[in-house]
Parts: structure tokens; C-alpha cells; sequence
């Protein structure tokens, strides 16, 4: 009997599964390709003794069955003979090449988010051997973060859930470009790493969520929302005694980069939540008044717009880009026609 032991490339050698180390124990052999499967020193430190093919291991699926179908053969009667795959995923060459189906064993399984490690391998390498992103700083890779996260939006907006998942792909790239970047300065320097990025997302999140991972209890997400506002009150009362700095604003935080009209949306909520008048949203809030120029009258009637939007539980910057992407297709249409 043949099984085929297979493991994770991204769990530790030697954390193995029950069911793995009973059939490694019992197993009348146990082979390997190769002197430098990852698996062996965990293996000879527990006392099982693994035997690496002699010679050259084969490199093609049929010969490697015909190795292994000889030692099944010749362990006939003792034991069963377990393979230990190189790590990853069964070949199917392999098993298709098998005159008959092996058990497979499943000694290692990634958990989730595993995959993740993959891509920080990948950014390592690209910042060390690829001419281009060994040059790229935070200040350059500005652009392409906020490319992304538009390419991302659009995705959803136009319904393309199949493209999302590389435009999130995408979006994570920048994430971890700009970590890897962090990383080659110093603590003291403001330097930090991409575990530093998530210790400090985990921390947040759980913070935030003492609903589920405290005893505070909430019936509903309006409640959510309360509390959410008032932990961040706490964290900018804290990081501002903490640096000797001015009294925390409300608008702390908001920022100004943004596409104008949901900036305008974030500082009205914002506002609102401390208790500045909800009314001050329009010509006040812009600055106009008597002998307002009619810039600065649009920019008071553009406020009051964002303001009648949210009373109306509308987002204005979601909304007026679903209208502006229906007069791009009326555009379309319309030069498609002969533009009659």
C-alpha cells in the first residue's frame, strides 16, 4: 500500500497531524526525493527513519510511479510505504501515472490567510532584484494606490464581482509595497513591517468591536456605530494628551485628499455626530454670505446639496458617479448612432 504524505509549504516542518505521525511510525518505509525535503530533520528528530531515493530522484512523473510501485512491492507484507511529497499540492502526473490510487494524506493544511505569506515572498523578491521596485517610494507609488482603489470601486459598481478579486489583488499589492518599504528604515526612523501593519489592524478592530470581543452588549448596528464613534473620541483624547498636542478635534483624521464631494459628506457626519448644527451644512459652512461671488455661491448651494443627500440617507459621491457613469453610456450611445 501506497500513501502519499502531503504538507503545507507554509506550516512549519514537523507539525504534523495525528493520523500523519501514526502512519509515518507505522509505515514499513517512509521515502523522499530528495536529501533536502523539508520534512527530514523533523522526521529523524522524532526517530522515524526516512530513505532518500538512491541516485538521482526521477524527474518525470512515470518514473517516479515505477519507484514507488518497486518499493510498495518489496515492502509486501510489512507495512505500508508512505511518500513524502514535496511540499504543496498532489501531483497529478504523479497519481495519474500510479497503476493504482494511492491513500492520501493530508499531514499539513495551510490556514486562512496562508497564502498571504506567498505575496510578502514575492514583494521581498521584487524589491531586491527588480529594477523598477527597487526604486519606488512611498511618495512615487502614490498614484498607482489611488489608481487601485479606483479600479477596485469600479469593479463593483459596474457588477464585476470576477475582476474584484484581482483589483483587490491589486490594492493589497500597494499595501504590501509600502510595508516592504518601511521595512528597510529603522523603528526609530519610522520604520515598520507588514506584521507590524497587521498587529496594529488586529489590535484596532478588536478595540472597536467590544460588542464581540468584550461584554459590551448592542442590539443593533445603530448602536455599533455609537460605540464605534466613541472609542475613536477615547483613542484621539489619548493620542493627544499623549503628545502634548492641541484638544482633539472631531475632524481629526478626515482626509482632505479625497474627491471633494465626499470630503464634504465625512466633515458634514462628522460634524453632526459632535453637535454642530446640522443647518450650518450650507451657506455657512461654505463661507458665503452677503457679497458671496458666484463661486463661492455654488460651493455654499454644492454643500447644501451633500447636506439634503445625507438627510436623505444618500452618499452624493456614490450617487452622482452612478449618474455620471449612466451619461458616459448615453454618450456612447449616442456616437454609436452617428451622432444624429
Amino acid at each position: 500500500m501506497l500513501t502519499v504524505l502531503l504538507t503545507s509549504p507554509r506550516v512549519a516542518p514537523g507539525l504534523l497531524t495525528w493520523q500523519a505521525w501514526s502512519a509515518l511510525r507505522s509505515a514499513a518505509r517512509v521515502l523522499a526525493g530528495s536529501a533536502d525535503h523539508p520534512q527530514l530533520p523533523a522526521l529523524t528528530a522524532a526517530g522515524v527513519n526516512a530513505e532518500v531515493l538512491a541516485g538521482r530522484p526521477p524527474q518525470d512523473p512515470q518514473s517516479l510511479a515505477a519507484a514507488l510501485r518497486a518499493a510498495v512491492a518489496a515492502a509486501a507484507g510489512a507495512g505500508a510505504v508512505v511518500w513524502l511529497a514535496p511540499p504543496g499540492d498532489a501531483d497529478p502526473g504523479l497519481l495519474d501515472a500510479l497503476a493504482e490510487p494511492p491513500l492520501l494524506l493530508h499531514g499539513s493544511r495551510d490556514l486562512p490567510g496562508a497564502h498571504l505569506l506567498d505575496v510578502v515572498g514575492v514583494m521581498d523578491a521584487l524589491r531586491v532584484s527588480c529594477p523598477w521596485d527597487a526604486r519606488q517610494t512611498h511618495e512615487s507609488l502614490l498614484p498607482y494606490l489611488l489608481e487601485e482603489a479606483y479600479e477596485a470601486v469600479e469593479t463593483v459598481e459596474g457588477g464585476d464581482l470576477t475582476a474584484l478579486r484581482e483589483e483587490l489583488g491589486d490594492v493589497l499589492l500597494q499595501v504590501l509595497f509600502h510595508a516592504r518599504i518601511a521595512a528597510e528604515r529603522s523603528p526609530s526612523d519610522g520604520g515598520f513591517t507588514i506584521d507590524d501593519v497587521a498587529d496594529t489592524l488586529a489590535a484596532k478592530m478588536i478595540r472597536r468591536h467590544p460588542h464581540v470581543f468584550g461584554s459590551v452588549a448592542v442590539s443593533s448596528a445603530d448602536d455599533v456605530a455609537a460605540n464605534w464613534e466613541e472609542i475613536k473620541k477615547a483613542e484621539r483624547t489619548e493620542r493627544s494628551a499623549a503628545s502634548g498636542s492641541p484638544p482633539p478635534s472631531v475632524l481629526d483624521g478626515v482626509p482632505f485628499g479625497q474627491p471633494a464631494l465626499s470630503l464634504a459628506a465625512q466633515l458634514q457626519r462628522r460634524a453632526e455626530r459632535a453637535g454642530f448644527p446640522a443647518a450650518a451644512a450650507g451657506a455657512a459652512a461654505a463661507g458665503a454670505g452677503e457679497g458671496a461671488s458666484p463661486a463661492e455661491e455654488l460651493g455654499a448651494e454644492l454643500m447644501r446639496v451633500v447636506a439634503r443627500a445625507r438627510t436623505a440617507g444618500i452618499d452624493p459621491e456614490t450617487q452622482l458617479r452612478a449618474v455620471a457613469r449612466r451619461y458616459a453610456e448615453r454618450v456612447r450611445r449616442w456616437e454609436r448612432s452617428g451622432r444624429a
